[in-house]
């Protein structure tokens, strides 16, 4: 297990545009600009975090720099190249712009890029959540963009695009990463598990995935905490329930069975039982979301069921297909409204369980008829 001590994202680190997952839209357009030679001065990269910004960053600073052109990718061969991947290349800059958002970081910046570059075709610089940018820092790096030496790249990568002032903005070309869908960041960490050749309960990607909400960083970085304690030949979904503090197999289960079948003091006794085990509300009640429309789905076809056996255990299909079967469309609709509804709730409580308790009641309340008999 020595090897998986080391983060499984900086260790599988994309090394070329063709690797990177879940931003086809970016990474067809970067590559079109490379192979066609139209590169900017500037770009903007926005989108939440642990989506691929840096990565992309780093790959398209490397592969306009890289000696062999031609195909949009970096060739990962020439001398740029391996000091890229080394991340000894004196010629990209990276700044965190939460620690060094004033002025006068920015007046040493406008400084330093009138000098060429050391070895690279062009110096890069790299700028990290550059909404944190006081207004006086964006007004002095706006100089820098109207007028910039041929010899300089600024990427820029926010979470907050809407704090990125309008003058910047329009002085880049933006591009918007979007949050990974749960099979992109599964069929991932399949590949990972496979290269660190660990073996695992099918629904163990698949429920660190969900875990993520759209981050591939935070999913690996998940993974990489499992495979570092999970000294056994093969991770369980429980090792997963035991490090992330989620609610033990059938719970989830039998709070779902619960409120489709109208039973109001069950529903409350397994929300009181997963709050014992640790549990939280919002977690859990994310997990019985998920149950429920994996139900819809197979309450709509049937045949939803072939996509699910590579993930889901045969038992979990079998509680599932027999839920839609007895409750169908309209029932798991009624459900589901409500548990959505409590999981954005923006009210802040001392008891977090009071607004999945009041989906419940809701739910349960509804006319008996709509309800499983």
């Amino acid at each position: 297990m020595e090897d998986h001590q080391l983060v499984l994202y900086r260790k599988y680190r994309p090394k070329s545009f063709r690797e990177v997952k879940g931003q086809d839209h970016i990474v067809r357009a970067l590559i079109s600009a490379l192979e066609a030679g139209r590169v900017s001065h500037g770009y903007l990269f926005s989108g939440p975090r642990g989506t691929g910004k840096t990565t992309v960053a780093r790959l398209l600073a490397k592969a306009v720099n890289c000696e062999q052109k031609g195909s949009g990718e970096p060739c990962n061969a020439c001398g740029i190249c391996e000091e890229f991947l080394r991340g000894s290349a004196l010629d990209l800059i990276e700044i965190d712009a939460a620690s060094n958002r004033g002025i006068d970081e920015i007046r040493e910046l406008r400084e330093a890029v009138r000098f060429a570059p050391h070895r690279a075709k062009r110096k890069v610089y790299i700028i990290d959540e550059v909404h944190m940018l006081t207004r006086e820092a964006f007004n002095a790096l706006l100089k820098t963009l109207e007028e910039p030496p041929k010899h300089v790249m600024f990427i820029l990568a926010t979470t907050d695009p809407e704090k990125v002032p309008d003058t910047i903005r329009s002085r880049t070309q933006h591009f918007e990463f979007h949050r990974l869908p749960v099979s992109v960041i599964q069929e991932r960490l399949e590949e990972l598990a496979q290269k660190e050749n660990i073996k695992h309960e099918k629904e163990v990607p698949h429920v660190i995935a969900l875990l993520s909400e759209g981050s591939l960083r935070d999913a690996e970085s998940m993974f990489g905490q499992l495979l570092g304690i999970a000294d056994k030949e093969i991770i369980t979904s429980e090792d997963v329930s035991i490090l992330f503090g989620l609610p033990k197999a059938g719970l989830v289960a039998k709070f779902s069975s619960a409120l489709l079948h109208g039973d109001i003091k069950t529903a409350f006794a397994v929300i009181e039982q997963s709050l014992e085990q640790g549990v939280d509300p919002k977690m859990f009640n994310k997990m019985a979301i998920e149950d429920l429309r994996t139900a819809l789905l197979l309450a709509i076809n049937m045949a939803y069921e072939n996509e699910l056996k590579g993930t889901f255990s045969d038992e979990r299909i079998a509680f599932l297909k027999n839920l839609a079967k007895k409750a169908g469309v309209k029932k798991i609709e009624l459900a589901l409204v409500p548990l959505l509804e409590a999981y954005h709730s923006p009210h802040t409580t001392v008891l977090p369980q009071i607004p999945l308790e009041l989906a419940v009641l809701r739910i349960t309340q509804t006319d008996q008829n709509q309800l499983i008999s």
